[in-house]
């Protein structure tokens, strides 16, 4: 097997998500806490400090005590070569996740228990179905009271329509908590309550040897045998991929065509069920996928480099104005300070700076492989969806940018700093945090967002890494639509019409800004000719 195959095999790319607070990035830090790359897990809550995990730097998410960007972290686990992308929860920042989804080759989703499945996640997992990216579900917080678990198994397959199947199980919650009872691997997991020491692991190959009540006790012990039966009855069977390859579709095949989703319980922040988690995962979750584009289908075993742009974000280092281009490697095996084709502008670059990340550390790249992702510094030269190529010409597919539900208008509070001003917003935009429409009416700039909380992270971040100020003025508006149509008399005629509701976007497409859902109704129907979009990529 070539190099390329073989480093291609062992690479894990997946993002984490969920609901804000169910505990994905604590997840995220203890795997990382597995695979060496940090020696101390940073969750020290109390009152006053939160030392923040690793994944969140960014100042205003320090305050917070919320992910507002997507991290990535890349280390080695067991010859698996893991990268993770620690995503926002909160709904203000969804468009990133999207757009993080795009990046990767499966997910593992964190539900509560006490929760169960919140909005937000039903919302993301609707994303993966679409993708048919394989999921995985981790129930976190078993040592709090919660749902039954057979309840919340239910829950799961109606919110999130998708078919479980249990790879592990929990002996009781809350402040009963015993442990888990690892199906996939046949063994006992006790629980013991501590942020430092790994479960005690016992092998159980035979559930009924009487042995198992001095572990747990009689009536958990009887308890837990009845429930692996029922789970043995009523869910499809999940066979490790160790078995023989000729049987019919098995579960393992069901997982990897987006249609299962194995089920681990734990507890991130007491370590407890992680590693079973991550165990499992490096054996089943598939290695980097083949993408397509608008040319043909990309195969990452591909000799050629090719890659996309999915996130942009400034200012990594706050002492150096430097933009970050995160680049999803989809092909072939990239090189550092080799010519490399920006086909957008259709001309050659060089890349010395190349970077892998593990959360704000960064370290400069020789070779990165398909499945991995690293940071290209970014002078204004690229923007969300750009493709870099080993000279091919290729366009990838699916970065959507979605009509904003929130708009204002932005004004300068300084004016000595229209420059640094312009140069945030401008910069800000390129990262895909909101979006800027200029209206054509009065040449005023309107930001659209998803959510209250990014004109407040807008705000802070043009403070404090621009020395800009701004202030908003609200702006009641409904909708703001991409318009096109095949009759260039029609769209003039659309656009003298609606003069005062036109605006452009970065790119220089036309919206159409709606002040109400009737306006917007009667637009479609006066204007046959005219095709509305609510999402960039058409």
């Amino acid at each position: 097997m070539s190099e390329l195959s073989n480093e291609i095999r062992r690479r894990r790319t997946f993002a984490i998500i969920s609901h804000p607070d169910a505990g994905k990035t604590t997840l995220t830090e203890k795997l990382l806490l597995f695979g060496g790359a940090i020696h101390v897990a940073g969750a020290v809550k109390s009152n006053k400090i939160r030392k923040t995990a690793t994944s969140d730097w960014m100042e205003i998410e320090k305050q917070r005590g919320i992910s507002v960007a997507t991290s990535v972290m890349g280390f080695d686990y067991e010859g698996y070569k893991i990268n993770i992308l620690d995503t926002p929860g909160h709904q203000d920042f969804a468009e990133d996740t999207y757009r993080t989804l795009t990046a990767v080759d499966s997910v593992i989703i964190v539900v509560d228990i006490a929760k169960g499945v919140e909005a937000q996640t039903r919302k993301l997992m609707e994303v993966c179905r679409m993708r048919k990216t394989p999921v995985m579900i981790f129930v976190n917080k078993m040592d709090r009271e919660g749902i039954e678990p057979f309840d919340l198994l239910d829950e799961l397959e109606q919110e999130l329509k998708i078919h479980v199947r249990p790879l592990s199980w929990p002996i009781d919650m809350g402040a009963r908590f015993k442990g888990v009872y690892n199906i996939y691997e046949k063994k006992l997991d006790l629980y013991t309550q501590s942020k430092q020491y790994i479960t005690e692991s016992i092998q159980f190959k035979d559930i009924n040897n009487p042995e198992l009540e001095q572990h747990i006790g009689e009536k958990e012990a009887k308890k837990l045998r009845a429930d692996l039966e029922l789970i043995e009855g009523v869910y499809p069977e999940f066979d490790s991929p160790k078995e023989d390859e000729n049987t019919s579709q098995t579960g393992l095949d069901k997982y990897l065509e987006g249609d299962l989703a194995p089920v681990f319980f734990g507890s991130a922040l007491n370590n407890f069920g992680v590693k079973e988690l991550l165990d499992c995962f490096v054996q089943i979750a598939p290695s980097p996928r083949p993408v397509r584009t608008e040319e043909k289908q990309v195969v990452p075993e591909e000799d050629p480099f090719s890659g996309f742009v999915f996130k942009i974000h400034a200012n990594m280092d706050p002492n150096h104005r430097s933009c970050i281009a995160f680049l999803k490697i989809c092909s072939g095996k990239f090189e550092r300070n080799t010519n490399y084709k920006h086909v957008r502008f259709d001309k050659m670059m060089k890349f010395t700076q190349a970077t892998a990340f593990m959360a704000q550390k960064k370290e400069t790249v020789d070779e990165a492989f398909a499945g991995d992702i690293i940071g290209l510094p970014d002078t204004g030269n690229f923007k969300i969806g750009d493709t870099v190529t080993a000279g091919e010409t290729l366009h990838f597919k699916g970065l959507p940018s979605f009509s904003p539900e929130m708009f204002k208008y932005i004004e300068n509070a300084d004016p000595m700093k229209a420059k640094q001003l312009n140069k945030g917003i401008d910069q800000l935009m390129d990262e895909g945090v909101a979006q800027l429409f200029v209206n054509q009416f009065n040449g005023r700039k309107i930001i659209g967002t998803v959510g209250q909380l990014q004109f407040e992270v807008i705000q802070y971040r043009l403070l404090h890494e621009y020395g800009a100020q701004c202030k908003w003025e609200s702006l009641n508006l409904y909708k703001a639509c991409w318009i096109e149509s095949d009759s260039a008399e029609a769209l003039e005629n659309f656009k003298k019409r609606k003069h005062q509701y036109m605006a452009i976007d970065k790119e220089g497409r036309d919206v159409f800004l709606a002040d109400s859902a009737y306006v917007l109704q009667m637009a479609q129907q006066d204007f046959k000719d005219i095709r509305f979009h609510f999402s960039s990529e058409f």
